[in-house]
């Protein structure tokens, strides 16, 4: 019987017939913004506001507009009041918001700020809206049933600008998402004059750039605008705005970007003051009130208030990028679309507005004329029509007489028989057939709108234009060019000097500047431990430590403190974060990331590698695959340039090598080639340069061709006891 219950079904079929149509609803009905500008929740919310009166009326609680709203929109209260929310003025989500609200809304730029309950705060339509709601009445827009068949709501409102491109708006749907950018409206409303004068302007001579309700400054890289103006998509970014109060050594940031929070900003600067990577700041408070933000910053005495801030902007939130994608629903579609793409398909659907429009205006007109074409028949005689309509027997034949006796249609004679008493005079009959003229020239004017399509762009034209007179909306964003912004850059912020640097065999490290090295007496070292490295660089260099575990550790000198030769130093395994058990065996000092380094393996194979390998763009500190771990390391040699090195073998053999005859490896990982013949069971032990063997006749030692077994060594040029990699 169990086993009744469960049919195996190919997975395919599973989501095509249930994941694909859930996918489409996120898609269609919840996430993704229509060529008005709204989501379906937006659209619902303002039309049961718009239903309620509010648009002129009074304010409301916002708990009866919920309310009302959830016979359009099942998705319940929350949801509903927190759409609410963020269409409200209050919360300045918006450039332009719609809702008129009286009550705590909460702010987009802080994330610990809530709104108060629905039963607390007030909502009306903001006076903006009028605009959505203009041409609703007048058949511009399809209407739906809502989901119970009970109610009629609108699929678009008959915006009329371009709110796709004013009203900022993110959404992520299933397999997709989207990022639409606000831009100010009357920069909006000139760009989509222009576009319909010339569809190949310039967008950005009127849309300079995008605006955000919380102002800062837009970082404007031209080429970078252009390309999202283009594609619809890429990124830009906007940093905070803010003032050095010199008398009280305060910094007041008052405007920050749009993606970022009050709360954010000051947990990251803590975060950094714990680390030790921010020293000039004493203290760090929130002041935000009823004149806006304000984060206070105190700064400690002699602090420069202009590198903490490019410090700042760096390392928080105080600098941030926003991306763009503009995938906006076209007839049911998805479609991520640039700036131009979008006035394009909002022209069109305007357009298609207003011809409803018209039509439906003309339909209004051409019935009234038939009207009044047939009042204008019974001026002819009213006596006579007074006497039909007086001499009927039964009232159902009243219309029916009028038609016959003046030769009339059905509706026009039902309009004469309407007619009241006191207005049967020929002045009030004059007076309405005397409109014929006007609505003759009306209807004349309607269809000629509507065989033009020059005179409808006039029209969107003529509406925006009135729309930006009406609306005057000030940038709020202020916009800064590339080149003008100084970056911060940590190695300018770094202190060079020269260090003396030292390696034990243990695998300690200290950092000693020349002072403080001639002023200190022996190193102090644990038992048993070695001095391995000794090299002179400076503090802004990088050093590349090499490890047992075939692994390299790439840092810069100044994240070590300077030490003494007094101390131990800085334990590598601990400090670098080196797996268990894995110590430092070579160090090196890349420079300018030029010359080789030669493994000298202790199966006789040697490997040419490039220094250049070890220079990553990226900022990471462990490289893997140093060197190759087939075969035990003998000895790691840093090559300037090619020379002679010589190897050792086990059984006191010798071979110099010129390293110009070992090819290079562009992997560091290559195992190489075999440079010393070995007999059975014998390893090379070591490897110096030929600078640091003192041997009286090199040419014994040196070989023709490789691999080659090398020459036994002499008692004289047996060399001294070196460190080993073991």
């Amino acid at each position: 019987m169990a086993q009744d219950r469960f049919i195996p079904q190919p997975i395919t079929k599973v989501l095509k017939e249930n994941y694909m149509p859930y996918a489409m609803s996120v898609i269609v009905s919840r996430a993704i913004p229509e060529i008005d500008g709204f989501k379906p929740s937006h659209r619902k919310l303002l039309y049961t506001m718009y239903k309620m009166g509010l648009l002129t009326g009074n304010r409301t609680k916002s708990a009866n507009v919920v309310g009302q709203t959830m016979k359009l929109n099942p998705h319940g209260d929350g949801a509903i009041y927190e759409t609410m929310v963020r269409l409200s003025r209050g919360n300045e989500s918006l450039l332009t918001p719609f809702i008129d609200s009286k009550g705590n809304f909460g702010k987009v730029y802080s994330r610990d700020m809530a709104y108060a309950a629905s039963r607390y705060t007030e909502v009306k339509l903001d006076s903006f809206c009028s605009e959505l709601f203009t041409d609703i009445d007048c058949d511009a827009v399809d209407f739906m049933d809502n989901y119970d068949g009970t109610l009629k709501e609108p699929m678009l409102l008959p915006t009329r600008f371009p709110n796709i491109l004013v009203s900022a708006n993110l959404g992520i749907a299933v397999g997709m998402a989207s990022s639409l950018c606000g831009f100010n409206l009357n920069e909006v409303c000139n760009t989509a004059v222009a576009y319909l004068k010339n569809p190949d302007c310039d967008l950005m001579e009127t849309l300079t750039a995008p605006d955000f309700p919380t102002g800062g400054e837009l970082i404007l890289e031209p080429e970078q605008m252009a390309e999202i103006y283009r594609t619809g998509r890429g990124s830009f970014k906007v940093r905070a705005k803010w003032q050095y109060l010199k008398k009280e050594n305060i910094i007041e940031i008052t405007e920050i970007p749009y993606t970022a929070t009050i709360e954010a900003i000051i947990d990251k600067t803590t975060d950094l003051i714990k680390q030790g990577k921010v020293r000039e700041i004493s203290d760090m408070r929130d002041e935000s009130g009823l004149s806006g933000l304000k984060i206070a910053i105190d700064l400690k005495r002699g602090a420069d208030p202009d590198k903490l801030m490019m410090k700042l902007m760096k390392m928080t939130p105080l600098m941030d990028a926003f991306g763009c994608n503009f995938n906006v629903l076209i007839d049911g579609t998805p479609r991520v679309m640039g700036v131009r793409q979008i006035l394009e398909e909002w022209t069109k659907w305007r357009a298609g507005c207003i011809r409803r429009r018209v039509c439906f205006d003309l339909e209004k007109k051409r019935e009234k004329l038939h009207l009044l074409l047939g009042l204008k028949k019974i001026l002819l005689d009213i006596d006579r029509a007074i006497a039909i309509i007086r001499d009927t027997a039964e009232e159902s034949q009243v219309v029916p007489n009028l038609m016959e006796g003046f030769d009339i249609d059905e509706v026009q004679a039902e309009y004469v028989a309407e007619i009241r008493l006191r207005n049967i005079n020929k002045e009030h009959i004059l007076k309405r057939t005397q409109e014929t003229d006007e609505l003759e020239q009306e209807i004349a004017r309607l269809e000629d709108i509507l065989a033009n399509e020059g005179k409808i762009k006039n029209i969107i034209i003529g509406e925006l234009r009135e729309i930006n007179k009406k609306y005057k909306t000030p940038r709020r964003t202020a916009i800064v060019s590339g080149d003008q912004v100084q970056h911060y850059d940590k190695a300018d912020q770094i202190e060079d000097y020269p260090v003396r640097l030292f390696l034990t065999q243990e695998g300690y490290f200290k950092k000693i500047t020349p002072q403080s090295l001639r002023m200190s007496g022996d190193h102090k070292l644990k038992e048993g431990d070695q001095i391995a490295v000794a090299a002179e660089s400076s503090n802004k260099a990088e050093v590349v430590f090499i490890t047992d575990k075939a692994q390299a550790y790439k840092c810069r000198l100044h994240e070590f403190d300077d030490g003494k030769a007094s101390l131990l130093g800085d334990y590598l395994p601990q400090k670098l974060q080196m797996s268990e058990g894995e110590r430092a065996i070579f160090m090196l000092l890349p420079g300018d990331y030029q010359g080789y380094l030669l493994y000298v393996y202790q199966n006789g194979k040697a490997a040419k590698i490039p220094v250049k390998s070890f220079d990553t763009k990226s900022n990471r500190r462990r490289l893997t695959g140093a060197y190759s771990d087939k075969a035990p390391l003998a000895a790691i040699l840093y090559l300037k340039e090619d020379g002679e090195a010589a190897l050792y073998s086990s059984d006191n053999r010798m071979l110099l090598v010129d390293t110009a005859d070992v090819a290079p490896k562009a992997v560091r990982s290559s195992q190489g080639a075999v440079v010393m013949a070995l007999k059975k069971n014998k390893i090379v032990t070591k490897a110096l340069l030929a600078e640091q063997v003192h041997v009286s006749n090199l040419a014994r030692y040196r070989a023709k061709t490789l691999p080659a077994p090398g020459a036994i060594l002499k008692d004289e040029d047996a060399p001294e006891p070196q460190l080993t990699l073991e």
